[in-house]
């Protein structure tokens, strides 16, 4: 049976158990996926307005247990999550599509090792500071640390505070919500990843699934231009981004950068190293403070 969740008011979750289903590889050349019998599996966000006596967000309470979503195909995962990477886009300027297509390919549709265990729809590491419950995963390195969510929404918030809060995505901001061909390039010239392909993987994603119909809803609700400013609305949950590491054995630049989702180059620049030689004991900032 589907599991559903409905939102009441900007608190209150309800949630319907499921029964797991099997797990499918998604191929994305694959026919475009026909139209659903079915209603869609969709998360509903609460109304978008300012949580009272904040300039932020609010985002549903944390639904105190961890919640399993099977997603069986890439299809299945957009009807799941849209709403949600809408209403990231409202709250915070970052395309749906954007958000959507990020999500499909850093968890493979939902389906990847890493996002069935810890809900972590962006591979988004611990970091220093994080505070919340974490599993262990090999990515760059063997046993690294990543963030786990009881629900894929904390998520999804997690992946807007990062490019809302790093001196190194704002130019982002300045490009039009509905230009997604841009902010797929403007992702990798900041360095979120390191594939060179990234940006063409991202496009064709939207493209296929045509997700920039999200963000043309968005863009089109008349409410839009009474929200306030991107740059404005990031007032709170942000004490976990790090500021300094010290260095460890066997630490390079490039695992430090990793670790925090920062460059080589921008580590380098911010802390004044003409080359990638590090010491035992040195500390670095790894946090920018343009």
């Amino acid at each position: 049976m589907i599991k559903r969740m409905a939102y009441l008011g900007l608190a209150t979750l309800l949630f319907v158990g499921c029964g797991a289903k099997k797990r499918s590889v998604v191929d994305h050349r694959d026919s475009p996926p026909i139209a659903r019998e079915q209603p869609a599996k969709t998360i509903h966000m609460p109304k978008e307005t300012l949580a009272e006596g904040t300039k932020f967000y609010p985002m549903p309470e944390d639904p105190g247990r961890f919640e399993k979503f099977p997603i069986t195909d890439t299809q299945e995962y957009i009807e799941t999550f849209f709403e949600i990477a809408q209403y990231e886009m409202r709250a915070f300027g970052i395309p749906a599509s954007i958000t959507l297509a990020q999500g499909i390919l850093e968890s493979g549709s939902g389906q990847g090792e890493l996002t069935l265990k810890t809900n972590n729809h962006f591979g988004i590491k611990c970091h220093k500071g994080w505070q919340g419950e974490f599993d262990f995963h090999d990515d760059d390195a063997k046993g690294e640390c990543f963030r786990k969510y009881n629900h894929p929404m904390f998520s999804f918030r997690d992946h807007s505070l990062i490019l809302t809060t790093r001196s190194r995505y704002a130019f982002l901001f300045d490009l039009g919500q509905g230009d997604y061909e841009r902010w797929a390039h403007g992702l990798r010239q900041a360095g979120y990843a390191t594939d060179r392909k990234y940006p063409e993987k991202l496009i064709a994603l939207i493209e296929r699934y045509q997700l920039h119909r999200f963000d043309e809803e968005v863009l089109a609700e008349p409410s839009l231009a009474r929200r306030p400013p991107v740059r404005d609305v990031v007032t709170e949950q942000v004490a976990y981004l790090p500021l300094t590491h010290r260095v460890r054995q066997g630490e390079t630049l490039y695992a430090i950068s990793q670790k925090y989702g920062i460059s080589v180059e921008e580590l380098r620049e911010i802390n004044g190293l003409k080359d990638n030689l590090i010491a035992i004991g040195q500390l670095l900032q790894v946090q920018s403070s343009r």
